[in-house]
């Protein structure tokens, strides 16, 4: 089952997707996940049943205000291309893949504020030159947990989205060598979408394994940039809502990226493997349409960016003064 979260009218609604039509439910999708995967497809099953509208008269919205995000680096293609790319002028990383990426599926926490969702137009940081997608698949959590075990965490997951982690690699490069990871190089915008799809419809797409065998793809005004399996991943969904809770919670609305896919996930990847920005950095007027097997298609824009107020650097403080002072008084 599809859920969506979509304008018409002016108004912001709930519904369940069904045959390009959406038919209205009478409460939020955050109510969904906390009520659990089989209370919200008794209430979807009800609505297929009610008034309903065609997809193409609707805007759809990111279909969830996600609580929390965690983005995950589950796929070593792209570990091993975007580190090549990365350690570039100035930057960090270097070639091959380091030894603590096999111990445990890292992640960093971005920003749940700047969600969009599929349609709509994204603004790069106004000192961004080096605008990149990144492909992911998310897992959206419904229902609590605190150090769930792998062979549990599957019932955790309410269903599957699309994600564009969007990055501006010149800023990320900049910040990373502070050595607290990527901040205003992420966090300006993430899209998920177009819908959630409940993990049920995924049964038997999962080996042996656990892994979801699911071909993924992006392409750039129309031409393909990259196309990957999400079986390709390093860890299971399930494997990464087990760490994710260890020694800590997930809740119904966190939201787990399963990190950029190999293969042309992202630019920044191939920029590492050919030693050059070939293909070019997105620009404005860009589309850029991201489609994974059983969720659908995600299309954004890349627009202008905006205006933002200066920051000064840092001041220089002549400490051995400042402690003589101190001193003295």
């Amino acid at each position: 089952m599809r859920f969506a979260t979509y304008e018409l009218g002016g108004r912001i609604a709930t519904g369940v997707v069904h045959a390009d039509r959406v038919h209205q439910i009478d409460e939020s999708v955050q109510s969904l996940l906390d009520g659990g995967l089989d209370r919200a497809l008794e209430i979807g099953s009800r609505a297929l049943g009610g008034p309903s509208t065609d997809l193409s008269e609707v805007s759809l919205r990111a279909p969830l205000q996600p609580r929390t995000i965690r983005d995950f680096v589950a796929f070593e293609e792209h570990v091993e291309g975007v580190r090549r790319s990365m350690s570039g002028e100035g930057g960090v990383g270097g070639g091959g893949v380091g030894e603590a990426w096999y111990e445990a599926p890292r992640f960093y926490f971005t920003n749940p504020y700047t969600v969009t969702g599929s349609g709509s137009t994204i603004s790069p940081p106004a000192a961004c030159r080096e605008l990149d997608f990144e492909l992911e698949v998310a897992a959206v959590i419904g229902r609590s947990g605190s150090s769930v075990s792998v062979e549990e965490a599957g019932n955790h997951i309410f269903g599957y989205t699309i994600f564009n982690d969007w990055s501006a690699r010149d800023v990320q490069r900049r910040e990373m060598q502070v050595g607290l990871g990527p901040a205003k190089g992420k966090d300006f915008a993430s899209t998920l979408g177009p819908w959630i799809v409940t993990a049920d419809e995924f049964t038997d797409r999962r080996d042996r394994d656990g892994f979801l065998e699911l071909s993924c793809s992006v392409d750039v005004n129309g031409e393909r940039a990259g196309h990957d399996s999400l079986a390709n991943m390093g860890w299971s969904f399930d494997s990464l809502v087990a760490y994710a809770s260890r020694d800590s919670w997930v809740h119904p609305g966190d939201v787990l990226g399963s990190g950029t896919m190999g293969n042309g996930g992202c630019l920044a990847e191939l920029w590492g493997r050919r030693g050059e920005k070939s293909p070019p950095p997105l620009h404005h007027g860009d589309i850029v349409t991201m489609t994974v097997e059983g969720i659908g298609t995600l299309t954004n824009t890349v627009g202008e960016s905006r205006r933002v107020p200066v920051v000064p650097p840092a001041r220089i403080v002549d400490h051995a003064r400042v402690r003589s002072e101190r001193i003295t008084e």
